[in-house]
């Protein structure tokens, strides 16, 4: 046995469980394919330690640590591919699994047989060539036809250097894991494109690691007397690994910071964030001596439908509406849920009372028509109170506090009003108690 590889593989297995410990924080697909793929790093390095017996058992090691890098940089690939639901996604996966493994297993169980070499390295170009041709009615995408480039060159390449004297067959399989790590760096880049210390620091671990397979050989070849020990070549890996764990902690303090400041259930800012973002609003308006609108928007019969349909449609009904407001503002409007039943909405300039009453009664239209969930149409309803500063407040609490008494001006009015009882069966024959008051 190679017992010079004992460190190695501590090392890489102390790193693959402090990345277990942090993936099963976040949960995700990406997060599981990393996991396995580091799981195969492990066995890739314990396998080599068996690699140097003598026999089959030998034959048998080397095949799988070779294999096992191979599988692990393709499992890196998929976890970046943006469109894995797509079905002929899968088929570009299991293609490059079934020709690496029977590239890699010609070489190492049956290195004399040269002419089966040149079918299974046409396989590498041929196969993702076919499935993205075959698929393009379908799905297209500008990342699909780089790997077919790469993977097409990866055959050309093969073909032409696999069977020459003395060193072909290493060469040809230097230029396999060159591919597949080359194509991780390219995918990780395309997935992960955003200027953060974790993404940087794995592209470019990637893309040193897929370079050590073409530096590696080079050095030994042109420079016999430099001897550089094997763990330098292996510092790729732990970049990588450093870099996807620095990834992974990146997304969860990302996620930590939507859920501080966005409503759980709609996704829309919450009281929070709504409030830091229209005192900014103001000072925008306050410095170009321009006008800023606060909406109010009550919801007259949620709690109804909470009583007579469950909380379960409530909760859909609330996600519906919040995108129509969405759908119904501008960009550079906020929408927010500040309350149960309560949203809130900040028109920024240009905006003025009467581009902010156009709003208010289109989403008072919006609101009157039956809203279908779950084959139940449902007329909801809604009070608005309008504030315009600085008309009405010269800052956030004094415009919020005349929004919020408009709306509470319209929701005494509208008792007057009435509809046809309280059933879940004639909800969408309510006549909503949808009133506008606005200030100034």
């Amino acid at each position: 046995m190679n017992w010079s590889k004992l460190p190695d593989l501590g090392a890489v297995a102390l790193f693959t469980s402090a990345f277990a410990a942090v993936a099963r924080q976040s949960q995700t697909p990406s997060s599981g394919l990393w996991l396995v793929g580091w799981v195969m790093i492990v066995f890739h390095i314990a396998a080599l330690m068996f690699a140097a017996l003598p026999g089959v058992p030998g034959l048998v090691a080397t095949f799988l640590a070779l294999a096992t890098l191979a599988w692990a940089g393709v499992l890196f690939i998929w976890s970046s591919v943006p469109y894995r639901d797509q079905p002929s996604s899968m088929g570009m996966v299991a293609g490059l699994l079934v020709s690496s493994s029977l590239y890699i297993g010609l070489l190492v169980l049956a290195p004399g047989s040269a002419w089966t070499l040149t079918p299974v390295a046409l396989l590498f170009g041929v196969l993702p060539l076919v499935i993205t041709v075959y698929a393009m009615p379908q799905f297209n995408h500008p990342l699909r036809w780089v790997a077919v480039a790469l993977y097409c060159g990866l055959s050309v390449f093969l073909i032409v250097f696999q069977n020459r004297p003395k060193a072909g067959h290493s060469v040809a399989l230097n230029a396999v894991f060159f591919t597949i790590y080359l194509a991780c760096c390219v995918h990780f880049w395309y997935a992960h494109r955003r200027a953060t210390t974790g993404a940087f620091i794995v592209i470019a671990g990637f893309l040193s690691w897929a370079s050590v397979f073409a530096a590696a050989p080079g050095v030994s070849s042109l420079f016999p007397s430099v001897g550089l020990e094997n763990e330098v070549w292996n510092l790729p890996k732990y970049v990588v690994a450093m870099g996807m764990i620095l990834l992974l902690l990146e997304d969860q303090i990302e996620h930590n910071k939507q859920l501080a400041l966005h409503d759980e259930l709609t996704g829309l800012p919450n009281r929070r964030l709504f409030q830091d973002r229209l005192v900014n609003a103001l000072e925008r308006a306050r410095r170009s001596g321009s006008e800023a609108a606060l909406l109010l928007v009550d919801l007259n019969y949620f709690k109804l439908v909470n009583d007579t349909e469950g909380h379960h449609v409530g909760d859909l009904l609330l996600k519906r509406i919040g995108e129509i407001f969405t759908g119904r503002v501008r960009r550079t409007d906020t929408v927010a849920r500040t309350g149960g039943d309560e949203f809130s909405i900040i028109l920024e300039e240009p905006t003025s009372l009467a581009d902010a009453e156009n709003v208010a009664h289109s989403l008072m239209q919006l609101l009157d028509r039956p809203i279908e969930l779950e084959g139940h149409p449902l007329s909801i309803g809604a009070s608005i109170g309008i504030a315009v500063f600085p008309g009405d407040g010269s800052n956030a609490d004094s415009l919020r506090i005349a929004a919020d008494r408009h709306m509470y001006a319209v929701k005494r009015t509208s008792r007057g009003q009435t509809f046809e009882g309280p059933s879940a069966a004639r909800l969408s024959h309510a006549v909503p108690a949808a009133e506008v008051q606005a200030g100034h």
